[in-house]
């Protein structure tokens, strides 16, 4: 009988893949933590609206100001 299957991996071929994918998982933790970061640190510049919470004027307004 022959065997139809991949070589085993050594146990250097293992870590190597284990390695690898712990590095994977650090890069796509790292980038996360640093979006939430810049979201939460971040606060955008009140600007002035041009239509009023009335209802008049011709533009879009906020739906909630922060100013």
């Amino acid at each position: 009988m022959s065997e139809t299957s991949s070589p085993r991996l050594g146990r250097r071929g293992r870590w190597t893949l284990v390695g690898i994918g712990a590095g994977i998982v650090a890069v796509f933790t790292v980038a996360n933590v640093h979006l939430v970061y810049v979201s939460l640190a971040s606060q955008p510049e009140c600007v002035p609206h041009l239509k009023a919470p009335d209802g008049r004027g011709t533009t879009f307004r906020a739906a909630k100001s922060a100013c």
